[in-house]
């Protein structure tokens, strides 16, 4: 059966954490929609020139855009049994885009469609944002309340007052986003445009509520029980 998993929650709330883990062991592609729009604007490919023109204009990337993007990693053959999605949709329209786009790449597959929704209050995400540092070389994440990388028991190296990544020794930086004036911004953002899926979803039964304000392994456990639920 093919495995579908959308990753929903508010930014810093972990999801990016545990998808690459699920990733690692499920032999699933991560696919990060950030990451994915900068690699086909890099590539400079057609659609992603039409892209980097909205953007040097300051100007949001029509959603038809990002969704050939998406439909077009999804119709790769490493998706064949299935993928991880993270960062989309974003909103009701993108949700409606996605649907279209399932319905192209699926056919009559068998899938198991899950999306896994990473609750947290706002408190503990904006304390964990402002402790977050990352690997401006290797993108290793680490929280400095916890001192835990993306993989634990991964710690970062100290000298002086400086850290530095244990991977590849780069120092590690705080991205400029990450105060508690941009967080509690991007919290608003969030539960404006894109929880509203989480209303979607449940009237599909698809909505797995994962509590993201515990530790990684434990975060990891439930997530895994969820996955797993009903023999998948």
């Amino acid at each position: 059966m093919k495995r579908e998993y959308i990753f929903i929650g508010p930014p810093g709330s972990g999801k990016g954490t545990q998808t690459i883990m699920l990733s690692r062991e499920y032999k699933l592609p991560h696919i990060d929609t950030g990451a994915l729009l900068r690699a086909e604007i890099a590539s400079g490919s057609e659609i992603g020139e039409r892209a980097n023109e909205r953007i040097k204009k300051g100007q949001l990337v029509p959603i038809e855009i990002v969704s050939e993007i998406i439909k077009n990693r999804l119709k790769e053959k490493d998706c064949e049994n299935g993928f991880i999605l993270d960062g989309y949709p974003r909103s009701l329209e993108q949700a409606k885009a996605l649907d279209k786009i399932f319905e192209e790449i699926d056919g009559t597959t068998q899938t198991d469609r899950k999306v896994f929704y990473f609750d947290i209050a706002e408190d503990s995400l904006i304390e964990r944002l402002v402790n977050r540092r990352t690997c401006p070389k290797c993108g290793e994440i680490f929280n400095l309340k916890t001192i835990k990388g993306d993989t634990p028991p991964l710690k970062p190296l100290k000298r002086g007052d400086s850290l530095f990544c244990p991977h590849c020794e780069a120092e590690l930086t705080q991205r400029k986003d990450d105060t508690e004036e941009v967080a509690k911004a991007r919290f608003e953002t969030y539960f404006s445009e894109t929880h509203p899926l989480i209303d979607l979803y449940s009237k599909r039964n698809l909505v797995c509520t994962i509590q993201a304000d515990k530790d990684i392994k434990t975060v990891y456990a439930q997530l895994k029980k969820a996955v797993e639920k009903n023999g998948n």
